[in-house]
């Protein structure tokens, strides 16, 4: 693979990661309601996440899940239904600001896992591995090749969500009354559902 098809397949992930979907939606809300730390332990979930579908691609995985129907839709069913349970947290939560965490040891394993379990649920990232990342790959495609592009996605969305949570976490100062992280979560549970709609008319 040469520098031109490593720097539009960069590009490609960046337009990707900056269309609005579930880990940007979720990603505000933690950094919102919990803090930094939260929310950064969240990011890390996710990019953690990616890389394990990316695994999934070189040993696979990902094409027998896009090639499979009933694989397919099992995966897409339990992503609604897990986008459906964070848009329920997000608002029965409602109202309750919380300072910032002080033990990073005790916010990372909660929201690191849900960030691993929200992109292992996601068709979207499956099918991109294997819909839009073969393209930017010379055939047949090296091993090696894959893991730098596959790392290069997970940099990027890694970058790109840490800068979401940076930006909610700044906003907390304007949005920290409990009656302005009442209507964040309301309307980020809003959005999830959505998010969760979509997906399941998707076919």
């Amino acid at each position: 693979m040469d520098a031109s098809s490593a720097v539009a397949f960069t590009l490609a992930a960046i337009a990707i990661e900056l269309t609005p979907g579930p880990n940007m939606v979720w990603l505000a809300l933690v950094a919102l309601t919990e803090g930094r730390r939260a929310g950064l332990a969240a990011v890390a979930g996710v990019g953690t996440g990616l890389a394990l579908v990316g695994m999934a691609l070189a040993f696979g995985l990902g094409a027998l899940v896009a090639n499979t129907p009933t694989a397919y839709q099992i995966l897409r069913f339990a992503g609604i239904g897990y986008l459906l349970w964070l848009a329920w947290e997000a608002w029965r939560s409602t109202g309750q600001a919380r300072a910032d965490y002080t033990d990073f040891k005790a916010s990372f394993g909660k929201h690191f896992l849900r960030g691993v379990i929200t992109n292992v649920l996601n068709p979207k990232a499956f099918l991109f591995y294997v819909a839009i990342l073969p393209a930017f790959l010379a055939s047949p495609a090296t091993p090696s090749a894959t893991a730098l592009l596959c790392a290069i996605y997970v940099v990027v969305a890694t970058a790109i969500h840490a800068g979401i949570v940076l930006a909610a976490n700044a906003a907390r100062d304007i949005l920290h009354t409990d009656a302005h992280m009442k209507t964040v979560g309301r309307v980020s549970a809003a959005v999830l559902v959505m998010l969760a709609v979509w997906l399941l008319a998707k076919t």
